[in-house]
């Protein structure tokens, strides 16, 4: 089938319009509050005032006037985020306002434009079972519009799912500490190996997205279904009020031992529907960072 490069251009400006106005009314100060900086560097020097810090009195400064000067330093504010980005086939579901993949790229573009207000630099590796492609991290409009279009849009090699891996590469290609936000339904393999040696390194964030028919199965009868990923196909009798328990119950216990598995690790995770709005959840967990971080 023949790609629509003009309704691909249209598609991504409208989430860069829609993202851009979010960033700017909710979420720009709150990710800027909610990620320290690399480190410390030197602004200016001041006088001496009462209460000040003896430790920083500049001593050459202080000599060449006769009176006391302190040195001033800044938070060494330009971060590296990195978008760990699951393409595989589950990406493709969506039963009610969104594909999963189109929340994905609306995540990636809101992320994505909140970083370069914030002078970050940001690039993306999307994953399968295989590494599909490392976009190195850069700043301006045009990296970010090409992420956007690379999340809505490649065509993955693999329709697999392995987490694990693309954590791997991960640590092996990004040296300096990053911002690492992982996007996923986590539905794979274990990983825990990889993501504790990230997690020691980096300030790593879970973004676990999912759709309400993979958490509680609909009574429609007879149905036959196909695993995304997979490609096993069987026939379901959705009627039958145990299946549907049985189902219930195994999403829960894989969404809480998910949620366990961050908490162990120290990691922040977010939760995120294709139902309804994804805004309020965000920018609430962005100001439960802040919080966390002043304290």
């Amino acid at each position: 089938m023949a790609i629509d490069t003009g309704e691909i251009l249209k598609k991504v400006r409208r989430i860069e319009i829609r993202t851009r106005r979010i960033v700017n009314d909710l979420i720009s100060g709150e990710y800027h509050s909610s990620f320290k900086g690399q480190g410390m560097e030197f602004d200016e020097v001041r006088e001496y005032m009462p209460g000040d810090d003896v430790r920083r009195i500049d001593w050459n400064v202080t000599a060449r006037y006769g009176t006391p000067f302190i040195k001033k330093f800044a938070e060494e504010r330009e971060l590296t985020v990195i978008i760990l980005m699951d393409v595989s086939g589950s990406k493709r579901f969506g039963t009610v306002d969104y594909y999963k993949s189109e929340l994905a790229a609306e995540l990636t573009a809101l992320l994505a434009f909140a970083a370069i207000k914030n002078n970050d630099k940001v690039g993306m590796i999307s994953f399968s079972d295989r590494i599909e492609k490392f976009i190195p991290p850069k700043k301006g409009r045009r990296n970010v519009l090409r992420l956007i279009r690379e999340v809505l849009y490649s065509e993955p090699q693999s329709r697999g799912t392995d987490i694990g891996a693309a954590l791997e590469y991960f640590n092996r290609v990004i040296k300096r500490r990053a911002v690492l936000f992982v996007i996923s339904d986590f539905i794979g393999d274990d990983f825990r190996k990889p993501l504790m040696i990230a997690s020691r390194k980096h300030d790593a964030i879970a973004i676990n997205i999912t759709d309400p028919r993979e958490l509680r199965m609909p009574e429609s009868g007879l149905m036959f279904l196909e695993d995304a990923e997979t490609g096993k196909r069987m026939w379901v009798d959705t009627s039958s009020s145990a299946t549907r328990g049985a189902f219930a119950e195994d999403a829960r216990i894989r969404q809480e031992s998910v949620a366990a598995l961050f908490r162990q690790h120290k990691i922040d995770y977010v939760s995120l529907s294709t139902e309804g709005s994804y805004i309020e959840a965000l920018t609430r967990f962005f100001k439960l960072r802040e919080l966390k971080r002043h304290h």
